[in-house]
């Protein structure tokens, strides 16, 4: 007999590593007892929290990419909530949408950032509120009076084509963009509630390159810091610079100016025309050692998932990996101005992203992206909702109705509808996953810039990755796993130390649990990257632990698919394939000490329904031919390295 349930219960205990203590006065020892015993304690959690205090303590789950009606792309289509009520969702509130429905998470978040665009910052607020800096501009006024009109999204148009587009601040009142940031850095104080839920103040630097080039460069900027730092300084846009090397010259000025911490999180480099993780500078020079550095400083994490496509792999550069063609986005670029050019795609993938970081340092001495990975929304709904029966869409014109699959998320400029991606092309992702010490600004912060973080695509599948050389064969299967994987090597995000002696492989431990609210677990694989000794970039999958009894391959594969249980007509599925948990520890087959290599775990649930099936379902509609209509929704945890 099968039990799931006992078995996600019991993983979901061992992996977090999170205990509770219950007070019993009533049978305290005396202190003559306590002054006699040994200095050996009896609770092994007294040494942990007095020699290990770097061991995360718990897993906290949020969103660092949210955008509200302080977004002119959003509040100027239709998105009437600030950044109050995306606090309150977050937290697990009831909301009222911009389309008049209600609506809630099944479960809180932790920790949120509101990362409206830093381009005309509350633009749309300001027009509701017939603001007087606002209507001292000419262009501004002209926005105005179209809006009044009834003409938002044709005022939005405007405002992006001859405003973002060509990196011109056409408003440039620093006395409106005070007003609402000052604002925004008030909501995140409001709702920020140190232990229970984490508001870090934020934003979005949008930059899109140049209208000969449109390239979505786009960071979200995070402080770790409150109102008394953030509150210093007004977000640098891409009207001050679309390069971001000028980014991170004002983020290190806010840090000497302050004495506060920030810093970025890029996205969607698969609109990226291949700058996202290009080999020269925007500028056109050769990466060197200086860019290395000053990148990585500024920049640990990548999102690799999100609404406008999963960003890890793509079929086309990992053919042998089945699993590489999910929510895939490659017509063209952020504006549907130009069809896309295989020759981007290594520079526009975290996978090979990572293989070409390897590639660089040999060259330079200092891997460029060395980064770990998060996921999150980039919703314009105010709204973090990840769950594909309770996707509220992009933007407010997606929100849940019989044809939102067939509006426009990105309308080509070029005129080509070819280029275009619409709603039903969009994905419910995704989520940031942080082993931290504590659910603070300074707890999350400090757990992404060590990269102890993970991806999923929405759901909350938990996961423990560890490296080292010395874990034994049932390691990952005990009670204190987790600090075994302390104990004996790095977490995500880490670097291999070197072997202690002899010609040695390393040794990886991971574990998984289920979403108690989602779909079994499939399988976990290991992603390895590397480069041989020719200078060449290589990747392999290995499966490592599958569910059901299936076997794996001496190939490292498992052959065998786990099976579909989804009932599209009836957007259902039932959990009778598939493990509440799965764990392994596997040692590299194919290592070579003088080749650098990196190394990501991947996590597959079973096949469930996507928001398309769900939607089919409720409105009784039926979805395009080539709509996915069920899918396995997936973790990728932040890597850990080697250097020869």
């Amino acid at each position: 007999m099968r039990r799931p349930a006992l078995r996600a219960a019991v993983a979901i205990a061992t992996l977090t590593a999170a205990g509770t203590v219950s007070a019993q006065t009533d049978i305290n020892p005396s202190k003559q007892d306590v002054e006699s015993s040994s200095k050996r304690t009896y609770s092994p959690y007294v040494a942990r929290t007095e020699s290990l205090s770097s061991l995360a303590e718990g897993l906290y789950w949020g969103d660092t990419h949210l955008h509200t009606r302080y977004s002119t792309d959003s509040g100027m289509i239709g998105n009437k909530l600030g950044p109050e009520e995306a606090y309150r969702f977050a937290r697990g509130e009831e909301v009222t949408t911009s389309t008049g429905q209600r609506a809630r998470l099944i479960r809180p978040l932790d920790f949120l950032v509101v990362s409206d665009h830093a381009e005309n910052l509350g633009l749309a607020p300001m027009i509701a509120e017939s603001n007087p800096e606002l209507l001292k501009s000419e262009w501004g006024s002209e926005l105005y009076d179209m809006v009044k009109a009834g003409n938002g999204y044709e005022a939005f148009r405007k405002w992006g084509t001859e405003a973002v587009a060509t990196n011109t601040d056409l408003i440039n009142n620093p006395n409106m963009q005070r007003t609402v940031w000052d604002r925004q850095i008030a909501a995140a104080e409001k709702f920020n509630d140190p232990g229970r839920f984490t508001a870090l103040i934020g934003y979005e630097w949008t930059s899109i390159n140049t209208m000969d080039n449109p390239s979505n460069l786009h960071r979200v900027v995070i402080f770790r810091d409150g109102a008394d730092k953030a509150g210093q300084i007004l977000p640098f846009s891409t009207f001050d610079s679309y390069d971001p090397e000028k980014l991170w010259g004002f983020m290190a000025d806010y840090e000497k100016k302050t004495g506060g911490r920030v810093l970025a999180i890029p996205h969607n480099g698969n609109l990226s025309n291949g700058l996202m993780f290009a080999v020269e500078r925007l500028n056109g020079q050769p990466i060197d050692r200086r860019y290395a550095e000053t990148r990585m400083r500024w920049e640990p994490l990548y999102e690799v998932t999100q609404i406008k496509g999963d960003g890890e792999a793509h079929p086309r550069l990992s053919p042998t990996d089945e699993f590489a063609d999910y929510g895939t986005w490659d017509k063209g670029d952020i504006a549907g101005f130009k069809p896309k050019q295989d020759s981007m795609l290594p520079f526009e993938y975290a996978r090979s992203a990572l293989q070409v970081g390897l590639q660089l340092q040999q060259k330079t001495g200092v891997n460029p992206f060395k980064f770990g990975m998060v996921g999150s929304t980039d919703s314009h709904t105010a709204m973090a909702s990840t769950r594909d029966e309770n996707f509220w869409g992009k933007m407010p014109t997606a929100e849940p109705s019989p044809d939102r699959y067939e509006h426009y998320v990105i309308q080509a400029l070029s005129g080509d509808d070819s280029l275009s991606t619409y709603e039903a092309e969009t994905l419910a992702s995704g989520l940031a996953a942080v082993w931290a010490k504590e659910n603070t600004r300074a707890g999350i912060f400090d757990a992404m810039q060590k990269k102890e973080t993970y991806a999923t695509t929405g759901t909350r599948i938990v996961v423990r990755f560890f490296g080292g050389w010395d874990y034994g064969a049932d390691d990952a299967f005990k009670a204190d796993a987790v600090s075994i994987g302390y104990a004996k090597g790095v977490p995500m995000g880490g670097d291999l130390p070197e072997a202690a002696s002899g010609n040695r492989s390393p040794v990886f431990m991971v574990g998984a649990a289920k979403d108690p609210w989602s779909g079994n677990l499939d399988r976990i694989q290991i992603v390895k990257g590397w480069v041989d000794k020719n200078g060449q970039r290589r990747e392999r999958v290995y499966d490592v632990a599958v569910s059901d009894g299936r076997s794996i391959g001496a190939d490292g594969r498992c052959k065998t698919p786990v099976g579909n249980t989804v009932d599209v007509k009836n957007a259902n599925f039932l959990n009778t394939i598939g493990d509440a948990e799965l764990r392994a520890v596997w040692t590299d087959p194919d290592f070579d000490p003088d080749l650098p290599a990196v190394y990501y775990a991947r996590v597959l649930e079973i096949p469930t329904p996507t928001w398309q099936a769900y939607d089919a379902k409720f409105f009784g509609t039926t979805m395009p031919k080539g709509v996915p209509l069920s899918h396995q929704e997936r973790a990728y945890t932040s890597p850990i390295w080697y250097t020869p």
